[in-house]
């Protein structure tokens, strides 16, 4: 196969994985957009809901490196399609009955689906990319795609027909296990060459653990800050605008929607200024946009809300990048922790939040989340660009600068 047939396959399957990706996460986001619907037909608490969230993350959390350790070993491309079902069926079960229990039972099905998909999922997109942040950020604007379409997916079934028709939400499912499939054929071929090319890269490459696992705890901030907002800005968006439902669901679909625009931003910021400074100049930046949604009242929260989302999302699949480049004999265990366990451990502080906003106020609770992107901040301070292998690096750009930068 010639190299351009090999370049057209790659970005065919790259394409299709984007997709899949959008269907996968559309399931990240449905169970904080379902919080407000069991708080409305089961009458929950505030920390009782938030659990939901919660058991869609604890399991998430602990499986996303196990399973990443696991394709660092054995290579298991059959489980994009299997974990895209099962956070399907797990989502499209849990309103279903009124059993507590059972729809924990069952969002945590969809969590461990969720899992298994993204550390796969990113070995695969690497090999298609070559390594490449802009590539990369195709990958993860489906995902960021996803959660925007999650609280107009679930308002528009449940709201119509309640939690009793949450059998409807399996149909992204559906769609998305039939697109890794076809991704999987696309990349057919062209496999090899490339899984070649990033052997040769582990067989060149250096751990750099310590820098690892700084970036890492700078994205449990940032996720912190995305799962806290994920659960409570609809109705924290109600109180603060005097609206009603949809005043909370389109203030969650603009703090989702924002990851679009911020993914792609990303990439090319990136790729002018260097990903580590871009990385930085994010997370500053998101402290008064935080400050902004839980302080200003008024219409003005979906201005913050928006440059919220931004600040959150630009250094997104730029997270991915960077760890699997400081992880280069891992990168399965890097795409495990960077878009799952540092993601999803997010979801514990989820019952934290609740049960302040149950002892205090909503703005109480979140108040806190305003200082979690500065403490990012300070970890990355110290970050550096990684040194990549030669048959890894992505092909050069005019205006790439991957020399270590200062930052903000």
């Amino acid at each position: 196969m010639s190299t351009h047939q090999t370049a057209v396959r790659s970005t065919a399957s790259l394409k299709l994985l984007s997709l899949s990706h959008a269907c996968v996460d559309i399931y990240q986001g449905a169970v904080a957009a379902l919080v407000p619907f069991f708080l409305a037909e089961r009458a929950y608490a505030y920390a009782a809901a938030s659990g939901i969230v919660l058991a869609a993350s604890l399991l998430s959390s602990v499986a996303q490196p196990l399973f990443g350790a696991l394709t660092d070993r054995w290579p298991m491309p059959w489980l994009l399609p299997v974990s895209t079902l099962a956070g399907g069926v797990g989502v499209a079960l849990s309103g279903i009955g009124d059993s507590y229990a059972l729809t924990l039972a069952v969002v945590a099905v969809a969590g461990i689906g969720v899992a298994a998909y993204h550390p796969e999922s990113a070995r695969i997109a690497r090999l298609a990319s070559r390594g490449s942040h802009t590539a990369m950020g195709l990958f993860s604007l489906g995902g960021n795609i996803g959660f925007a379409t999650a609280p107009l997916m679930i308002s528009a079934v449940i709201a119509t027909g309640g939690l009793r028709a949450s059998p409807l939400l399996v149909v992204p499912a559906l769609a998305g296990a039939a697109l890794c499939v076809a991704a999987l054929r696309s990349l057919g071929r062209s496999a090899p060459a490339a899984a070649s090319a990033s052997a040769a890269a582990r067989a060149a490459g250096k751990d750099d653990w310590p820098a690892f696992l700084k970036m890492s705890g700078a994205v449990v901030c940032r996720s912190i800050v995305f799962v806290g907002l994920s659960s409570f800005l609809s109705l924290y968006a109600r109180q603060r605008t005097g609206g009603g439902e949809l005043a909370g669901t389109a203030a969650l679909f603009v703090l989702y929607l924002g990851g679009a625009v911020g993914t792609v931003a990303g990439g090319r910021l990136a790729t002018r200024y260097g990903r580590i400074t871009v990385v930085r100049w994010a997370y500053a930046l998101t402290v008064p946009a935080v400050a902004g949604i839980v302080l200003v009242p008024g219409p003005l929260l979906y201005l913050f809300t928006a440059l919220t989302s931004a600040g959150l999302y630009v250094p997104f699949s730029l997270h991915v990048t960077l760890g699997q480049d400081y992880l280069p004999r891992r990168v399965g265990t890097a795409g495990g922790v960077t878009l799952g366990l540092t993601v999803s451990i997010g979801g514990l502080a989820a019952p934290l939040i609740g049960a302040a906003a149950d002892a205090t106020s909503l703005r109480t609770a979140l108040a806190p989340l305003i200082a979690l992107p500065a403490l990012g901040w300070l970890m990355l301070r110290t970050l550096h660009e990684p040194a990549m292998p030669e048959a890894a690096a992505p092909a050069p750009t005019p205006h790439h600068d991957t020399s270590p930068s200062p930052g903000p």
